[in-house]
């Protein structure tokens, strides 16, 4: 999983991001570029380049009717889980809270931006803290606000 995360675990306002970090921008396209990413509808919606280019954009919906150009779209999440459960290829899930939640079981990394930050939100990350940290950037800070990457793993 790859997320922004501020001090309560806040994710997103109103289908948006909470913070323009360029930074962070930067570090997303970085760690994901190459991989597959897979996305809840409400996050492929929110993006501005649809898909993300370098990427497999795998996109989960209850929506019989949606389609997403240039992504696989998937209405069985269990499916997408068990497909790359046991596969070497490094997947990345990218929001949103719900697909967050869903997917933690299976999760065995997490790459989180922690940011000193507690804004208005209605979305969250769920609970992490059977995870452990495995690495942390040094803080960094822009738009006046400070945070650092963390690697955690099971």
């Amino acid at each position: 999983m790859i997320c922004a995360v501020g001090k309560n675990r806040e994710i997103g306002f109103q289908n948006k991001l909470l913070w323009d970090l360029p930074g962070d921008m930067k570090h997303f396209v970085k760690t994901t570029k190459g991989k597959t990413v897979i996305m809840g509808q409400n996050t492929y919606d929110s993006l501005y380049i649809k898909p993300l280019p370098g990427r497999k954009n795998i996109v989960l919906t209850l929506d019989e009717n949606f389609e997403a150009p240039g992504c696989e779209v998937s209405r069985d999440l269990k499916e997408i889980a068990e497909r790359y459960k046991d596969s070497d290829e490094e997947v990345f899930v990218m929001g949103g809270a719900s697909i967050y939640k869903q997917f933690l079981p299976y999760c065995l990394k997490l790459y989180l931006t922690l940011v000193d930050d507690a804004p208005e939100a209605d979305t969250w990350f769920p609970d992490y803290s059977e995870f452990k940290q495995i690495s942390e950037s040094e803080a960094q800070e822009e738009n006046g606000i400070k945070y650092k990457f963390v690697e955690l793993t099971r």
